[in-house]
């Protein structure tokens, strides 16, 4: 006789799995992301690191505005960011009358971001006017950059017009007339809303991106003042009250050398729309927040900014600032994508235990940190150097970190967002969650102000064959590895070795047109060398200041994994990592004895 139980016996519990009760008891089980986070506090790394390269008065005043803004990160602003990323701006070619009027509408959230990026922390103008946070000069460019890289840990797409606003006013301050400067230079500066000029820089044309030398604008003379015919292709910004371009004088020279730098505002001193249209609205891959279009210029009126023949020569002194801040954002953005990673790993369970104790998850980890902790030492350091660029050999340094890091950081970016969307598994995938978002944004790094090759070119072919910049950056290094008398002998040589290798690599490349196709690997390795020098000084400062040798440990991973190409695979040589990778991951002080005994293991 078979039982056949009576179906009531199970009604209760099967009722139970489908009510809501038990929906959200399951759903205790997903890990969260990084919303409601300080993302100041809790970024030790950059803590430990700022009084390295700030000095004590400047960091005890921005550090409650740093903290600031690190909580709206995690929170008002965390949320502002997905509104505005949910809800693009859109193109209204007209008003209710049939008029052309072409205005581009923003989300009230993008707006009230741009308030906080403007209006409170005035992050566009601290490094070019006193006054901004109540500090009586100009902040250094290295704070400018450290707002920047918290900021774009939430929202990238805005620090392209923040940063654009800064060094597009100092190109008219430089090279415009009086009355340009009296009309334009303080209002972009403003952090009052109801006054502020937003900024862009139209350069790409169907014609050419990165050759930019290719440009077809042209200029027609116009009494004192010029008008501008044809059309720019990737405008970012393009709703700005003031836009920087490039364009070339009616009758000029083919190429680069016959373009000339102008100024275009979008209202008239009457009050009149200029003669240019927004032709349509970018549907961009990432930074949907921030408006790219198309435009088209029928007889704008410009004002020449310096030489005709020098536009591109003037354009490109902003190229350091707009680099670096490129660095800033790829730099904040894997900080942001490493801490989501912690957070799901480590409130995940696979298997009965977190997914961060999994051995293979935590190697991987590794591979989103190291890269992390290699661009905010980068950031730090290329924006310190930033502050002497009047200086000849700080021009030098200046000159080459600024492509190398472009091109290594913005590209490490990508590899790091995909982790992390990897370590938060099937959820990282869904738009609910920051994953994509992150993803999307850390491709358009890689296109801006030069793609991957056009930043590796110029490190290599113009900077090293034609300035001979490399030569002090390697001094600089090699004399700071001969300071580090805390240094471990055999890993001291082994860091000198590999900074002469890698520099010797890039002088023969530079050498030979024939070697172009080397010249990514080229810049590569000079960042992997300069940041791995970095690291272990970073890390010996720390310790001989009662604090964490940590990035002793991450100098010796750079060393490893991304200098080295005949890595030894066996077991044997790679034990020390399971150490390192426990000391690493944990939130407790390195000491710099069990740093010093891991470097050399």
């Amino acid at each position: 006789m078979n039982y056949q139980p009576d179906s009531s016996t199970f009604a209760a519990p099967a009722e139970h799995l489908a009510g809501r009760e038990a929906t959200a008891e399951r759903s205790r089980k997903l890990a969260p992301d990084c919303a409601g986070s300080n993302f100041f506090a809790v970024d030790h790394n950059l803590q430990a690191l700022l009084p390295q390269y700030i000095e004590t008065k400047l960091l005890d005043h921005v550090r409650p505005h740093l903290d600031g803004l690190g909580e709206l990160c995690g929170n008002q602003l965390y949320d502002l960011a997905d509104l505005a990323e949910r809800h693009p701006p859109a193109l209204r070619q007209r008003d209710r009358y049939g008029r052309d009027d072409e205005m581009v509408e923003y989300h009230p959230a993008y707006q009230r971001m741009e308030e906080i990026a403007y209006g409170r922390y005035g992050i566009h103008a601290m490094s070019y006017r006193p006054g901004v946070l109540g500090w009586p000069e100009k902040l250094p460019p290295i704070v400018k950059y450290v707002f920047q890289y918290i900021f774009s840990q939430t929202e990238f797409g805005l620090m392209c017009p923040v940063n654009i606003a800064g060094s597009s006013s100092e190109l008219i301050r430089r090279y415009g007339s009086d009355e340009a400067r009296t009309r334009f230079v303080d209002r972009m500066l403003s952090q009052d809303m109801s006054e502020l000029y937003r900024a862009a820089q139209f350069m790409t044309e169907k014609a050419g991106g990165s050759d930019v030398g290719a440009a077809e604008l042209v200029a027609v003379r116009d009494g004192e003042n010029w008008r501008l015919w044809g059309e720019k292709w990737f405008c970012s910004n393009v709703s700005a009250e003031v836009v920087v371009l490039l364009a070339r004088p009616e009758g000029a020279q083919a190429g680069g050398k016959g373009l000339g730098l102008f100024v275009m505002p979008k209202y008239l001193p009457d009050g009149t729309r200029n003669a240019y249209r927004v032709v349509r609205i970018k549907d961009k891959l990432g930074s949907k927040s921030m408006a790219s279009g198309e435009v088209r210029l029928e007889g704008a009126v410009a004002y020449q900014l310096g030489e005709l023949d020098r536009g591109l020569k003037q354009m490109l002194e902003m190229v350091n600032s707009s680099r670096v801040s490129h660095l800033a954002r790829a730099a904040g953005m894997m900080r942001r994508c490493l801490n989501e990673a912690l957070v799901a790993t480590r409130n995940r369970n696979a298997f009965g235990r977190s997914v961060i104790d999994h051995p293979l998850m935590r190697r991987q980890l590794m591979k989103l940190m190291v890269p992390t902790e290699q661009a905010l030492s980068a950031l730090l350091f290329t924006a310190s150097v930033s502050a002497s660029e009047d200086q000849p050999e700080a021009q030098k340094i200046l000159r080459i970190m600024t492509p190398i890091c472009k091109y290594r950081a913005c590209r490490d970016n990508v590899t790091v967002a995909t982790g992390s969307m990897e370590a938060r598994g099937g959820n990282g995938y869904i738009e609910d969650w920051p994953n994509a978002k992150l993803i999307r944004d850390a491709h358009l790094g890689v296109l801006w102000d030069g793609t991957s090759n056009i930043n590796a070119l110029d490190a290599i072919h113009r900077s090293i064959k034609k300035e001979r910049a490399h030569l002090i950056l390697e001094q600089d290094l090699l004399a700071r590895l001969n300071r580090a008398e805390d240094l471990p002998g055999q890993f001291r040589t082994r860091l000198e070795n590999s900074v002469r290798q890698a520099f010797a690599f890039a002088s023969e490349i530079a050498a030979e047109p024939s070697n172009e196709r080397f010249c990514r690997l080229a810049a590569g390795q000079l960042y992997h060398a300069v940041t791995m020098v970095l690291l272990a000084e970073e890390g010996l400062r720390a310790a001989a200041a009662g604090g964490d040798a940590r990035r002793l440990l991450l100098a010796r991973f750079v060393l490893e994994h991304r200098l080295r190409d005949n890595l030894t695979l066996n077991i044997a040589s790679l034990k020390w990592e399971e150490a390192a990778i426990d000391l690493l991951l944990s939130d407790e002080p390195v000491s710099l004895s069990d740093a010093t005994l891991l470097v050399v293991a």
